[in-house]
């Protein structure tokens, strides 16, 4: 009888030192996993945002640079013609640009390229 009561002790021992160190260990570790997945999770979304944004502000400056490019053209042409060595290509030059009709104003073609943020009484 007395082996069976020092068993009971015992196993209530164990069972004692498992809640008391060993529960509380795993749930930590578990805690530190669930952390660990939920920090990849966050850092991955926040990596995905900010190639997104990185590829659009690329594009932006595609843009740009091009814009750039075509107001330089214009206004190389526009010099040539001050200093009249484009004369030939007046013609050509009014009617490509919409000012053929005289009085100086872009017709609807190109319209698009018009800065719609600004009103049309503004315009002129």
């Amino acid at each position: 009888m007395s082996g069976l009561i020092i068993a009971i002790i015992v196993i209530a021992i164990i069972a004692l030192v498992l809640f008391a160190f060993v529960l509380p260990r795993a749930r930590a570790k578990k805690r530190e996993r669930e952390l660990n997945r939920q920090r990849g999770e966050v850092a991955t979304a926040h990596r995905e945002r900010a190639d997104d944004r990185a590829a659009r502000a690329e594009y932006a400056e595609q843009q740009a640079r091009r814009e750039r490019a075509e107001a330089e053209l214009h206004e190389s042409r526009a010099r040539l013609h001050e200093r009249g060595l484009a004369d030939d290509e007046l013609d050509a030059e009014r009617e490509r640009l919409g000012t053929a009709n005289g009085d100086g104003s872009a017709d609807e073609r190109f319209a698009s390229e018009r800065d719609t943020t600004v009103p049309p009484e503004e315009r002129r």
